[in-house]
């Protein structure tokens, strides 16, 4: 298989980035699972913009706090100067945010933020998105969508890479040949018994970073949503952080409320965990009844419709809710146009790490990072000169033989990552 340009991952990252390359390139861009199986779907609460620059400074330090200040203060800005372009760039391919009477966009706010400045649709904006995304990739002529197929290595030599190899649908295993790869695989929540992930996500681009020495970067970043629906199904679902911010209140097992909901979601998770322990108990209990229901019920639909299918009427009685792993702020370490330490080797979205998130995430910056960051990904491919050559060569010899043992593999991988993530959370509590 030859293409100008691979990418791994149909999330919005990895769709948004293929919408900005330019047309004169062929562009393949696979996917795991089916198109729709990856978490830029399931995002609920919104994506943040700056409405004027009176709110600079305060999405800046909010931020910042959140990310209890290691974030990289470059990407911070990049990512704050770039949303509303953003913004305009999705309104423009046709994706809905929520807007007043007017006709103005309307902005929410979730925890840990000092204002409104969060766009959203109803409570599936990262389907919105991301659904959108891909309607529009799919009428592109010069991007070639796959599905059901999986990066298993990269095509490397010499710190330059030339493609990847794949298994695809059918079960065949092929190399790939691309003057560039982009790298949009997600997360890690499969490695985990509770996450908001999708299980096929598991960590695959960590995995291949690894084998081959790429740098990376605050892999014991892991965040832990601090709200997700008690239940013992294998995905956990997520009561958006936009609830509590419209109102909603945790409480104890007494319904007694015991912590402020609007805390960034590390202090929150914690503090639930801790009132979990004292009260010896699996879950506290969300109480949604504080946001009048007409509210309710258009803000947050799929919400309500989800409670009510698992048996809990949220406009009269609490819902059981518990901490579940949601986000990966570290991953495969990228500068400020999201090239990793390989030569023509990108990574974007939540498999990157540039340093915007820092120790934690604050809440709806992912769908914008993953955006911006993907943008500049693409706009970086564009500019660049002749991709190096030696590549057919390198991959005419390349060996598939020990690809074929495709249950080992994954077993390898998933060790691999679970293992350098264990050792990088325990290398940082020994610091601390």
């Amino acid at each position: 298989m030859k293409t100008d340009i691979l990418i791994v991952g149909s999330g919005c990252a990895g769709l948004y980035c293929a919408l900005n390359l330019p047309k004169d390139r062929q562009i393949t861009v696979i996917t795991k699972a089916d198109a729709r199986g990856n978490d830029s779907f399931l995002a609920q609460g919104g994506m943040c913009m700056l409405k004027d620059e009176a709110d600079y400074a305060s999405f800046f330090e909010d931020t910042m706090k959140a990310g209890h200040y290691e974030n990289d203060r470059e990407s911070v800005d990049i990512m704050i100067r770039s949303s509303k372009d953003v913004a305009e760039d999705l309104m423009r391919f046709g994706v809905e945010f929520q807007k007043d009477e007017k006709g103005e966009l309307l902005f929410t706010r979730e925890g840990a933020h000092s204002a409104k400045r969060i766009l959203f649709h109803e409570d599936v904006t990262g389907q919105e998105i991301t659904g959108t995304l891909l309607a529009e990739v799919r009428r592109q002529p010069h991007i070639t969508l796959l599905e059901h197929t999986t990066m298993l290595d990269l095509i490397e030599a010499d710190n330059v890479c030339y493609g990847a190899v794949l298994l695809m649908e059918d079960g065949q295993i092929e190399k790939a040949e691309a003057d560039y790869t982009v790298m949009a695989t997600g997360g890690i929540g499969g490695l985990y018994r509770h996450s908001t992930n999708f299980r096929h996500l598991t960590g695959d681009a960590l995995a291949v970073a690894l084998r081959h020495g790429l740098e990376l970067k605050d892999i014991s970043y892991v965040q832990i949503h601090p709200t997700t629906l008690y239940s013992e199904e294998e995905r956990s679902f997520l009561i958006s952080e936009s609830v509590r911010g419209e109102g909603a209140v945790l409480r104890d097992k007494n319904g007694e409320r015991f912590v402020n909901e609007l805390l960034p979601r590390d202090l929150l998770t914690k503090a639930i965990l801790e009132q979990m322990k004292k009260d010896g108990t699996e879950f506290v209990w969300e109480d949604l009844r504080p946001i009048p229901e007409e509210e309710l019920k258009r803000h947050f639909p799929n919400i309500v419709e989800h409670c009510r299918e698992k048996g809990y009427d949220v406009t009269k009685e609490c819902i059981p809710v518990v901490p579940a792993q949601h986000y990966f702020m570290g991953g495969v370490k990228v500068n400020h146009q999201s090239r990793t330490s390989m030569e023509q080797l990108y990574a974007v979205g939540e498999t990157a790490c540039n340093g915007v998130h820092g120790r934690n995430r604050l809440a709806s910056n992912s769908l914008l990072e993953s955006l911006v960051f993907a943008r500049r990904a693409a706009q970086d491919i564009a500019g660049q000169q002749e991709p190096a050559k030696k590549k057919e060569e390198l991959i005419a010899q390349l060996d598939l033989e020990p690809y074929r043992d495709i249950e080992r593999l994954c077993e390898e991988y998933h060790r691999m990552v679970k293992e350098e993530i264990e050792a990088a959370t325990k290398a940082a509590e020994q610091a601390v």
